[in-house]
């Protein structure tokens, strides 16, 4: 579904990405994993061709309409109702408006359609920005980082909502630096460190090659033991 064929890319004289490959499948949530700096969202700005590689190729199979994006920086409009961003995107999009209320609703969001957006909690913030991302029915969803600073509890519901979403057949490519995270969620992963993967595969096998399984899989013990480094 999604592909990068040894992929370079260097702003200056520092290499941000170096012969990265990997490909995804249909209807999986396919992890990217590192800390702050390793290349993630490099990575996803190449695939959603807002940069362009030095090097190497990349493709994703659908057209760039059945993609959906959620980054860090929302982008939402503030002075705005959590409905009226939606009708916004709606409107670009070409689709009902209709369309809005079943995303909000969709993310838990349906007794807040009129409250303003700078009123919302970061948690809520978050679920707008997915309910925008998934507003036309998307069949490649990019998630960058979609649970950073968030607490557990309202983590657990984002989780929810990707897991619910992957059910219905939707290809989820998620980067994050919360292996825990990735262990609950994806069907495989790949491990990033200063713009080269170090590891990729499913999480169990990864932590069973690399004897990290205690009580549970332990992708940060395999990172570290690859890196040297921790996820701070």
């Amino acid at each position: 579904m999604i592909s990068m064929n040894k992929v370079r890319k260097s702003f200056g004289t520092q290499t941000v990405l170096s012969d990265v490959s990997f490909e995804t499948r249909e209807s999986e949530i396919f992890g990217l994993l590192g800390p702050s700096g390793a290349g993630k969202t490099t990575i996803i700005s190449i695939l959603t061709n807002q940069l362009a590689p030095d090097s190497g190729s990349h493709k994703i199979n659908v057209s760039s309409y059945e993609t959906g994006l959620m980054l860090d920086e929302d982008g939402l409009y503030d002075r705005l109702s959590c409905l009226d961003n939606l009708h916004v995107f709606a409107d670009i999009y070409g689709i009902a408006r209709k369309k809005s209320r079943e995303a909000l609703k969709q993310v838990g969001l349906g007794d807040a359609a009129k409250k303003a957006v700078s009123q919302l909690s970061k948690g809520m913030r978050q679920r707008l920005s997915l309910a925008r991302a998934i507003l036309h029915n998307p069949k490649v969803l990019f998630l960058d980082e979609p649970t950073s600073g968030l607490d557990p509890n309202t983590a657990q519901g984002i989780h929810k909502l990707i897991q619910g979403l992957q059910k219905q057949g939707t290809t989820i490519f998620l980067t994050t630096h919360n292996m825990e995270e990735a262990v609950r969620l994806c069907n495989r992963v790949v491990l990033l460190h200063k713009g080269k993967i170090v590891e990729q595969g499913v999480p169990m096998e990864i932590c069973q090659r690399h004897n990290a399984i205690k009580t549970v899989p332990d992708l940060e013990a395999v990172f570290i033991k690859m890196t040297g480094v921790g996820l701070s």
